[in-house]
């Protein structure tokens, strides 16, 4: 195997092929990057077994040929380098040369053979389906928060992705709140069974999405695939039963606020400096057009500031987690937001002002 391309172009590949890859696995292999060399291009594998990732990068080839490398120090090699074209060549089947031209490094990593890197799914071109790269990470942004971390309720760590009449829908919940984001499609998908997908893999295509153009992707029975343009990204789903969330959310609310983004977020963001590490409590005391929003550590002191607001309904005290309210209010793009309620005990509902496409549920805190 022989062949050169420019440092900045491989780096990018080997770059997500390292986020891609486990680093606590204890099958040595995965720590590997596959590097497939055929007449004219540079075909990347990485894999943790459960998320996937394939690239293709075009290159000057003088000999074709296959080897696993330790993806890590790879990496760490290529981003020491000079911006430079880069010779590469296996020699003995177990040592890859990395040589920048005009330079006068050398280093030589010891390699794997490939047989021993693990098979990836395949999928056919034609089970694609088109949807706006902008519009797929800004629904992965407003609900990947809300994604639950205890492993006992498994199938809560992930989001929920369904298509349901000409939308598709993502939704995430931890139990105690829910976030939910619908989009119009505007092209053919085929019907699909809602799949539970989990957030590596949508942290890697968000953070890879230039928000230009659209993506790829197709669902299976047991796996996701998304493309971006020459990356084809894959993930186990996760397997059970996704909970009925159409129950829990609230048909009606008694009360309305409406109130300025940036001013509740500020506020939430200084208030939150003396809540209790273990509850991060807040109070939201509502009175005519005025939302007082307060908090106390034990021992150490209370804060507590005014803000105005649109609410004519009775004086009450809401008590939540601060961050239940804070990272939704983030990800919400119009500069008023409604938050509807019908007492302190039950859920109340998170939304832009004016837009049901996209609305958080949270439940309240119980004051001690």
């Amino acid at each position: 195997m022989k062949f050169s391309c420019d440092k900045s172009s491989i780096l990018k590949e080997i770059l997500i092929a390292h986020d891609t890859i486990s680093t606590k696995s204890t099958i040595s292999i995965l720590s590997n990057v596959l590097l497939d060399v055929n007449d004219s291009n540079l075909l990347i594998n990485a894999t943790d077994l459960k998320v996937s990732f394939k690239s293709q990068l075009p290159i000057q080839v003088s000999q074709p040929g296959t080897v696993a490398v330790l993806c890590d120090r790879l990496l760490d090699i290529l981003r020491s380098l000079p911006e430079d074209n880069i010779n590469f060549e296996l020699k003995d089947n177990l040592f890859l040369s990395i040589i920048p031209e005009k330079s006068n490094i050398q280093f030589t990593l010891k390699c794997i053979p490939p047989d021993k890197f693990p098979e990836q799914h395949g999928i056919a071109d034609d089970v694609f389906a088109e949807f706006p790269q902008k519009e797929f990470v800004d629904m992965i942004s407003k609900t990947i928060f809300a994604i639950s971390d205890d492993e006992t309720r498994f199938f809560l760590n992930g989001i929920y992705i369904e298509k349901v009449e000409n939308c598709l829908s993502m939704v995430a919940s931890d139990g105690r709140r829910l976030a939910l984001i619908k989009k119009k499609l505007t092209g053919e998908m085929d019907d699909f069974t809602g799949v539970i997908v989990p957030p590596k893999i949508l942290h890697i295509i968000r953070k890879n999405t230039s928000g230009q153009g659209n993506l790829l992707f197709a669902i299976t029975e047991k796996n996701i695939f998304v493309k971006l343009n020459n990356h084809l990204f894959s993930s186990n789903l996760i397997e059970g039963k996704f909970p009925n969330y159409q129950k829990i959310i609230p048909e009606q609310h008694e009360h309305k606020i409406i109130v300025s983004k940036a001013a509740l977020q500020e506020s939430l963001k200084r208030v939150s400096i003396l809540v209790e590490n273990k509850s991060r409590r807040v109070f939201l005391t509502l009175q005519e057009n005025t939302l007082t929003v307060s908090s106390e550590e034990s021992e150490i002191g209370m804060a507590k500031e005014e803000i105005a607001c649109e609410y004519s309904g009775p004086e009450i005290t809401i008590t939540l987690n601060y961050l239940y309210l804070l990272e939704p209010i983030r990800e919400i793009d119009s500069e008023k937001i409604e938050i509807e309620f019908t007492d302190n005990k039950k859920a109340l509902s998170v939304k832009p002002l004016n837009d049901d496409d996209y609305f958080n549920i949270v439940m309240p805190l119980q004051k001690d």
